[in-house]
């Protein structure tokens, strides 16, 4: 729970330290990237059962997975406001990119646990990336095998989380864009936010799948946040105390049906 508790005492600090404005587009931000982070988790989840990782060493593993959302986060985010620099009607993209997340999510629904893990994309790309073996050795990512040096199949599911996360940075790194465009509040509440999730991985493993409303949730948000960049872009501002608060009530009613549904179960 410490990053979480830091990233509370962080806006604490934007509103003594900068302005009011900063601190509710940060905890609009954080609030909008730790609700999408619990969509990693499914994936995260559903990675460590088929690659049969033990639970000790889900723990390394989440913590490399980290490291370079990390530094893939930082990366995307910095091109990003290079882009919107540059060429501003990007925001346009990035309203397009969260407008159509949110529909696929609301119309579509959660296939995931549906799907067949051995015709999943990212995790046929991970094992054709590196020779590897099925057989684990601790909690090491390489082993020897006939004197050959093959990745085990905690490498291999490292490499598959590390790829999911640029996959769902394409929602995340838009969907902070469209709160505000200060590059240190998109950075800090990304950060934040991907730490929290490290933190928080324990407890949210064993409510996720009982969180049935929280994913409509986040979609709403999505499609609210992207409407709310074709808006501004177009010069209809909307006020970002406003936006903190949608974001939270949608997103607190989200958890709180799925709580309410958990009980008449």
């Amino acid at each position: 729970m410490i990053w979480v508790a830091l990233a509370g005492i962080f806006g604490f600090g934007l509103l003594n330290f900068v302005d009011s404005a900063t601190a509710e587009e940060f905890y609009a931000g954080y609030l909008v990237e730790q609700s999408l982070s619990v969509d990693n988790l499914f994936v995260f989840l559903l990675l460590f059962d088929f690659f049969k990782v033990p639970l000790q060493c889900q723990d390394k593993v989440l913590s490399w997975g980290i490291y370079g959302a990390v530094v893939m986060r930082a990366t995307m985010i910095t091109l990003g406001a290079i882009a919107i620099e540059t060429f501003r009607p990007i925001l346009l993209v990035f309203a397009g990119i969260l407008v159509y997340s949110s529909f696929k999510i609301l119309v579509e629904g959660d296939d995931d646990e549906e799907e067949d893990m051995n015709e999943n994309a990212i995790v046929k790309f991970s094992r054709r990336l590196i020779d590897s073996t099925d057989e684990f050795d601790e909690s090491n990512f390489f082993t020897i095998v006939g004197g050959i040096r093959k990745a085990t199949p905690l490498f291999l599911c490292m490499i598959a989380i590390e790829i999911s996360d640029v996959v769902f940075a394409v929602d995340s790194v838009p969907a902070v864009f469209g709160v505000t465009e200060n590059p240190l509040v998109v950075f800090t509440s990304n950060m934040f936010a991907i730490m929290g999730l490290r933190s928080l991985y324990t407890i949210l493993s064993k409510a996720a799948t009982d969180l049935v409303y929280l994913e409509p949730a986040v979609a709403v948000v999505l499609g609210f946040i992207g409407s709310k960049m074709i808006g501004e872009y177009f010069g209809y501002e909307i006020p970002t105390q406003l936006s903190l608060t949608v974001v939270a009530t949608l997103l607190s009613g989200g958890i709180g049906l799925s709580i309410l549904e958990r009980r008449r179960t």
